[in-house]
């Protein structure tokens, strides 16, 4: 595609920069846009996925129809299907009267579904029923709806490791994901924050009345080293507070630093990431990790007291069982990752309890392993013997619970 193009593209949509990556992302939303294609656009929270959106629908055969947009995370789970697809007179307490959806009232035009990967997951079976033969059902009903419409999803989740937890159908994300478009999130923008800043800044000047706003060149290096985790949304709302807030037009590097977030130094963090979410899957698995450091730890000093004849002699004479102990702390921290799958469901306060520690009695089992095979078959006997379901209550795949029930010999 002609530089020009991707020029007049920018100017029509207000897209704001020259990044290479987003130029990229440029292109191939006008490449697919005359297709019939179902896209993906990923990205950052903030980082204008929408836009992109919009761009297709406007390049698209469909551009004379409606352009509607959902954010899937905002409607509740009980009445998605009734927002999408429509709801018949009497389908539920509350529908008194029929109510098209929104893939009815969109025919002929196009359907962002903005986090696509929040979409229950019966409602995911409905979509896919659309995508593939542009045929839906209303809530309620019995008959069979023909619709039209170009779909556009985006996400900001990793759908391929929700696939794997199975919070979000396979065979629907291949069906979505015919065209990935990757939205870069601002940090990776280089320079182009500079331009944003500068649109904000003459934007607000006009809106308050004001003189725009002006970086100093140690606060412009300022800006450029910062995250903005938020992305061009963080930026805006940043450019207004300055605007607002300061008398002085001219930003210097200190002015600029009072309204930069604070660096979370203090917040416990399990591994380095910027904005990593981390299960109890997670929080579980380091303090296991921990545990069996800090007992290695014991166990050297405890060789390095035996080392001396005179010590290590009184020692062993004053606790006899100690090693017996601490070895018996060891084996209940876990050499195989998989192990964590077993308990990612239970609490983390519930599943440190069931680690055994010193003062407990030496009858009960200390192996990681056994307590496994205790969870698998308690789900399968909670679920009776529906393997599907007891792997979602555990939190693995069902692939991996056959496995497990293989190994450990477990008869269902």
């Amino acid at each position: 595609m002609q530089e020009a193009e991707i020029q007049r593209i920018k100017q029509k949509f207000g897209i704001i920069g020259n990044a290479k990556a987003l130029n990229r992302a440029i292109e191939i939303a006008a490449q697919v846009a005359p297709t019939e294609m179902t896209v993906l656009i990923t990205g950052e929270s903030g980082s204008g996925k929408e836009s992109f959106s919009k761009i297709i629908h406007t390049l698209s055969p469909y551009k004379h129809g409606q352009f509607i947009a959902i954010n899937c995370g905002a409607i509740p789970e009980g009445t998605i299907d009734s927002e999408l697809f429509g709801h018949e007179k009497g389908a539920f307490t509350g529908a008194t009267e029929v109510r098209k959806g929104y893939f009815e009232e969109a025919n002929g035009g196009t359907i962002f579904l903005d986090e696509i990967g929040e979409m229950p997951l019966g409602t995911q079976a409905r979509l896919l029923r659309v995508l593939e033969y542009g045929e839906f059902i209303k809530v309620g009903s019995s008959k069979v709806q023909k619709t039209k419409v170009r779909v556009v999803a985006a996400t900001n989740v990793d759908l391929l490791e929700a696939v794997e937890q199975g919070k979000f159908r396979e065979d629907l994300y291949y069906r979505l994901n015919t065209v990935p478009l990757h939205v870069p999130p601002l940090r990776e923008r280089g320079e182009d924050i500079f331009l944003l800043f500068r649109k904000f800044a003459v934007d607000f000047a006009d809106k308050y009345y004001v003189k725009p706003i002006r970086l100093t060149e140690k606060a412009k290096e300022v800006l450029l080293q910062q995250q903005f985790e938020g992305n061009i949304r963080q930026l805006k709302n940043l450019v207004e507070q300055i605007s607002v807030l300061e008398i002085d037009k001219n930003i210097s590097e200190a002015k600029l630093v009072k309204y930069l977030p604070k660096e979370r130094r203090n917040l416990p963090m399990l591994y380095e990431g910027e904005g990593e979410r981390f299960s109890e899957r997670d929080i579980l698995y380091k303090v296991l990790s921990d545990m069996r450091k800090d007992v290695n730890e014991l166990k050297q000093l405890v060789f390095e007291l035996f080392s001396n004849d005179t010590q290590g002699n009184k020692l062993l004479k004053a606790h006899p069982t100690l090693f017996k102990s601490i070895n018996s702390i060891e084996e209940a921290a876990p050499e195989n990752l998989e192990v964590i799958d077993a308990v990612t469901e239970v609490n983390t306060k519930n599943a440190l309890k069931k680690i055994p520690l010193v003062h407990e009695t030496e009858e009960e089992s200390l192996s990681i392993a056994d307590k496994e095979k205790e969870l698998i078959m308690k789900a399968l006997n909670k679920h009776e013997s529906k393997r599907k379901l007891a792997a979602h209550s555990l939190g693995i795949s069902e692939r991996t619970l056959y496995r497990k029930i293989k190994h450990y010999g477990i008869a269902r």
